[in-house]
């Protein structure tokens, strides 16, 4: 599939061609995750239920870096969805977190579910993590999303009891530095398994479709421009959106680019000032009625500003005052944040492929210094020894 009209010979001769397929197949990929999460419904359900049904039981999101984004993305809508049960809590805490300050993350009474995102498996902090649970937590299970069948992670956790892995398909396993469909992948596979996300995926793969054919012009024009400061906003399971796709505009551009992200609300206590005429912000507009009141306030009045370019993204029916720096998603204002954002992840991504490519960076391998690793390197566990 090719992506941006960007050719496949030139792609590789620029060492992008990896970052491009795995951007370009992610509305096939997000197919195939879902038939497979169908096809293990009745384990998935056989793990889960039992647990969900307990009252106290505390859910942890987590992973390192983009994986860590995954879960603040879900935390809110799950939250939404389970929130009501008494004595249930859903947090978001990064296994890096976790990994470093153990005794404040980790509660010993309080029956745990861990879910852990990780696209290789391999990163010292997600097995780290894991391993703190059982230690510390009387009750802890795990629940593992993860793109690569040989990671110690999945060896590590594959037919234990108290554990359910989500091996997704190879497709999943981005070969490239950056994660982008191992990003929507887990996301959409942990929604889905949760009953999130209820919307066709069909139309969910289509909106992507289109929005990277629709798009073209307009990114390449943004990727060309002058901006050396951009700005993601994001409210809900948009805001941990916002956190990833300034990631990968930092990744893919080697730092050339400074990215920084936000709530519209937040933003304005402070991080404004990062704005001047060399400055892009991107705001996704949140499909909430009332969380969008308070995104549509900001907008109008960065606009009128006049002090950095705005583009906003969101549902076609979302935007009240159409405007040409409007980027309309296909999909309707009924559809959650937690539907927006993959589709709204897209354009994000290949805004930073396309970004890298201009600046002469190698997308597939950005790191000129070698100092920033498709896993991470560098990291010592120390043993957690009892107080």
């Amino acid at each position: 599939m090719t992506l941006l009209h960007l050719a496949p010979a030139d792609l590789a001769h620029r060492g992008g061609m990896n970052t491009a397929r795995e951007i370009a197949h992610q509305p096939d990929v997000w197919l195939s995750i879902h038939q497979q999460l169908q096809a293990a419904r009745p384990a998935l359900d056989a793990f889960l239920q039992p647990l969900l049904a307990q009252p106290d039981l505390r859910i942890v999101l987590t992973g390192a870096g983009s994986s860590a984004f995954i879960g603040q993305c879900l935390a809110p809508a799950l939250l939404q969805r389970l929130g009501k049960r008494p004595g249930i809590r859903i947090e978001a805490v990064a296994t890096t977190d976790i990994v470093s300050s153990p005794a404040q993350c980790l509660q010993p009474d309080v029956p745990t579910l861990l879910v852990s995102f990780a696209r290789s498996g391999n990163s010292p902090e997600s097995l780290a993590a894991v391993e703190l649970a059982d230690q510390l937590v009387e009750h802890s299970h795990h629940l593992i999303v993860t793109c690569a069948a040989e990671g110690a992670l999945n060896r590590r956790l594959a037919g234990q009891p108290h554990a359910h892995v989500l091996l997704l398909p190879d497709e999943t396993h981005d070969r490239a530095f950056a994660m982008t469909s191992s990003f929507t992948g887990m996301l959409l596979a942990a929604a889905w398994a949760f009953g999130l996300a209820a919307h066709s995926v069909t139309a969910l793969a289509g909106a992507a479709t289109t929005l990277m054919a629709s798009e073209t012009d307009r990114l390449y024009a943004l990727a060309e421009g002058r901006f050396d400061r951009v700005v993601y906003l994001g409210s809900n399971a948009l805001q941990g959106l916002a956190r990833e796709a300034a990631l990968k505009l930092l990744e893919l551009t080697d730092g050339q680019l400074v990215a920084l992200a936000d709530s519209p609300l937040g933003f304005r206590h402070g991080p404004k000032t990062f704005l001047n005429d060399r400055t892009l912000v991107v705001l996704f507009l949140s499909n909430d009625p009332y969380t969008r009141k308070y995104d549509l306030d900001l907008l109008h009045e960065l606009r009128r500003e006049g002090r950095a370019r705005v583009l906003a993204l969101g549902a076609f029916d979302s935007i009240d005052t159409p405007h040409a720096d409007d980027v309309p998603l296909a999909l309707p204002g009924t559809a959650s944040d937690l539907v927006l954002a993959p589709v709204a992840l897209v354009f994000a991504q290949c805004l930073a492929l396309l970004a890298s490519l201009q600046r002469g960076i190698r997308p597939d391998t950005p790191s000129a210094s070698g100092t920033v690793n498709r896993v991470v390197q560098g990291v010592t566990i120390h043993p957690l020894t009892p107080r």
